[in-house]
């Protein structure tokens, strides 16, 4: 991976990181000074808004500490694993979250169902790319399985030579 394409990524990473803290800060003074006016339940989607961006912010520490192991060559070790599980397991919070998201508008959609229908296919969605990671992930364990093999025939070769 080259330098400009972590340093990239890096970048982005720290943004994403920035925005959500930010639209965490909004949401905890928004509950702490803005009343619901009762057309939306407002406080239960300010509590989702923070868990999400808390799911999303998992999901980018764990994605930087795997761009320093490729950066240092360490990512095929068992190591690795669990961040890979982190970034799953924050996908599923996220798709969890979407989904209580959707069941609390669900009541005010009651003349135009499709909205939650479709809101719905997103968390779906969402755990569709939980489950791409996961296959990511398996090939991630064959690709350590390879490479502890490989290193235990070298050995073996060296004892020989």
């Amino acid at each position: 991976m080259g330098k400009l394409t972590v340093r990239a990524l890096r970048a982005v990473l720290a943004v994403v990181l920035a925005g959500t803290v930010g639209v965490q800060v909004l949401m905890v003074w928004a509950l702490a000074t803005d009343p619901e006016d009762g057309s939306l339940p407002l406080t239960p989607l300010r509590v989702a808004t923070m868990l999400g961006m808390g799911a999303a912010q998992v999901a980018v520490v764990c994605v930087w500490r795997l761009v320093t192991m490729v950066r240092r060559g360490t990512v095929f070790s068992h190591a690795a694993f669990r961040y890979v599980d982190g970034v799953i397991g924050s996908i599923v919070a996220a798709a969890l979250v979407w989904f209580a998201v959707t069941a609390i508008n669900a009541p005010g959609q009651r003349e135009d169902p499709g909205v939650t229908v479709i809101m719905a296919g997103v968390g779906v969605a969402i755990l569709g790319v939980a489950l791409i990671v996961l296959v990511l992930r398996m090939l991630l364990a064959q690709a350590v399985a390879r490479d502890v093999e490989a290193s235990r025939m070298r050995a073996e070769l060296d004892e020989v030579i």
